[in-house]
């Protein structure tokens, strides 16, 4: 098995586990608010599944990528939104079916990528791989406002992985959307996965160090805890500013969440 396919493979099993959450639901369940001010259980699944739309079109057809995408580099809280009407009127039923659809489509289309080759995506083109780990920092995210809407916990896994090396990859994504200039810096990352392995990213004896459990780790970075609510360390000015503004995603980064509006992650 290639590396791509582990990741999609890992990406199908986290789309699973929430399917499985909402596939249950009932009509009014759908329009339960979310923690993401103005967003309920169905704008999640909608925003979903229009990310695996746009990430299958980037995978399969350049043009209606670009079509998809015309005017988010100017306004990307519009284009997110205006993309999200295409979904309002959807019931419940049909919501799913479309995520579950382009969940299928998006797994073919990047695993028919040739080796080697780059597809379009908002800022930079990526290599399939990357935008496969971005599909599980999306559905990581979401799927965390869904289940805080419900009271539940998510199962973690190991899979947590490939958003640790996305978030690795994307660290200065919090400075470039807040108009910073990123350091020059490279930082290390030591992250525990469920299992106990520590997962280690940048030189070893560098000055600017995170670490902490991965699950803390990826609610930090996609800004669904806040830093005071996640066991998550750093050593040295730069990286404790950073713990500040971390985000695994370009564009705004939204109102974040408050110290104590949750419990700390694993308690």
């Amino acid at each position: 098995m290639t590396e791509l396919e582990v990741v999609l493979d890992d990406l199908a099993a986290d789309g699973d586990q929430l399917d499985a959450l909402v596939s249950g639901l009932d009509a009014q369940q759908w329009k339960l608010p979310t923690p993401a001010p103005g967003w309920t259980i169905a704008d999640q699944i909608a925003h979903l599944a229009f990310i695996f739309r746009l990430a299958t079109a980037a995978a399969t057809d350049a043009e209606a990528f670009a079509a998809m995408t015309a005017g988010a580099e100017k306004n990307f809280d519009g284009a997110v939104n205006a993309a999200l009407k295409a979904f309002e009127n959807d019931s419940p039923d049909t919501l799913l079916a479309k995520w579950r659809a382009g969940r299928s489509e998006v797994h073919a289309g990047l695993a028919a990528v040739p080796a080697g080759e780059v597809v379009p995506w908002l800022v930079n083109p990526l290599p399939p791989i990357v935008l496969a780990c971005a599909g599980i920092m999306e559905t990581f995210a979401h799927g965390q406002d869904v289940a805080d809407a419900l009271g539940v916990r998510l199962e973690r896994t190991d899979r947590l992985r490939h958003l640790v090396v996305f978030a690795v990859l994307t660290r200065d994504f919090g400075y470039l959307s807040r108009g910073l200039t990123p350091p020059a810096e490279e930082f290390r990352f030591e992250i525990t996965g469920p299992s106990g392995e520590v997962w280690a990213y940048g030189p070893e004896d560098a000055a600017q160090r995170v670490s902490g459990p991965a699950e803390d780790f990826c609610l930090l970075v996609t800004r669904r805890r806040h830093r005071a609510d996640v066991a998550v360390t750093a050593t040295g000015a730069e990286a404790d500013r950073w713990l500040d503004i971390a985000q695994a995603y370009r564009g705004p980064a939204g109102a974040g969440r408050r110290p104590g509006q949750f419990a700390r992650a694993g308690v």
